[in-house]
């Protein structure tokens, strides 16, 4: 589990493609893992990667992929910057919000715009995952913990104060960047809850029908 909180700008510095996925290297930066062991888990922009090898200041992870398919790991390349954060422990505090580092989907950045001295972000979202979205609430984007300002339909938006967009690569992200989109754990399981003994053989997805059920209509 992880917070959100970015503790580093890493880079990839190693793609190597390896019986049909892909092994990764990646420089943490100013994030030392000289605490760190074989096996930890690393997010690497909100992915939970598991190290395979490690130096003070770098590491290497296998991905697959079905990781590939569904984060923007697929288009990255040798220099790409990734945020960094390492899993939680019993003495972190918890200034983000819950993250897992499994990602549901790629979400498209669709206007970065000047907001006082921060900077406002909009994203379209896929579709499917719009009702996990809401204003005011949590979500993750490249593994950043950010909360929900307006939300019209799929697309919501973001203000990032400054010191977020220097700690973290979202600085450099520019309209048509594809971004790693992590909704709330608390509204994915909410919605499972709702159906209660039926979840073993209803469809996924929240109906009319059952927001009547549930009280919600």
């Amino acid at each position: 589990m992880f917070t959100g909180i970015i503790l580093a700008v890493g880079k990839i510095t190693q793609i190597e493609q390896k019986a049909g996925d892909v092994r990764l290297s990646i420089d943490t930066g100013k994030l030392s893992l000289a605490d760190a062991n074989l096996g930890d888990s690393i997010a690497v922009n909100g992915i939970c990667l598991t190290a395979v090898e490690l130096s003070e200041h770098g590491f290497v992870a296998d991905v697959s992929n079905e990781t590939l398919s569904r984060t923007n790991l697929k288009q990255a390349s040798t220099g790409t910057a990734v945020n960094i954060e390492l899993a939680l422990t019993p003495q972190t505090r918890m200034g983000g919000h819950i993250v897992s580092g499994h990602v549901d989907g790629l979400a498209t950045l669709i206007e970065k715009k000047p907001d006082g001295r921060s900077i406002r972000f909009k994203f379209k979202a896929p579709d499917e995952l719009a009702k996990y979205i809401a204003e005011k609430g949590p979500i993750c984007i490249n593994g950043i913990s950010l909360t929900i300002n307006t939300v019209e339909g799929a697309v919501f938006s973001v203000n990032v104060v400054p010191h977020t967009l220097k700690e973290t690569s979202l600085g450099f992200a520019v309209v048509g960047d594809k971004i790693n989109l992590e909704v709330d754990l608390l509204a994915r399981y909410m919605e499972r809850l709702m159906k209660g003994e039926a979840a073993a053989t209803c469809a996924a997805g929240v109906t009319e029908d059952l927001l009547k059920e549930s009280g919600f209509l």
